[in-house]
């Protein structure tokens, strides 16, 4: 029964360490992205265009 509590402590321990390497990276800027809102609108740009040249299509082929 012991062993069950050393390995509850030590998988607590691990987690609090991840969890804390977690938060320390967020904190200094890990995980932000500064490139891709910047090409972001570009693809949004891309798909509206073919949006409407597909439904220009669907018009002109019902007429």
């Amino acid at each position: 029964m012991s062993v069950i509590y050393v390995l509850l402590t030590i998988s607590v321990c691990v987690a609090v360490v991840f969890f804390t390497a977690f938060v320390f990276s967020v904190k200094k800027g890990q995980y932000d992205d500064s490139y891709t809102p910047s090409v972001r609108m570009l693809f949004e740009d891309e798909l509206i265009e073919q949006t409407t040249t597909s439904n220009n299509q669907n018009k002109s082929e019902t007429e």
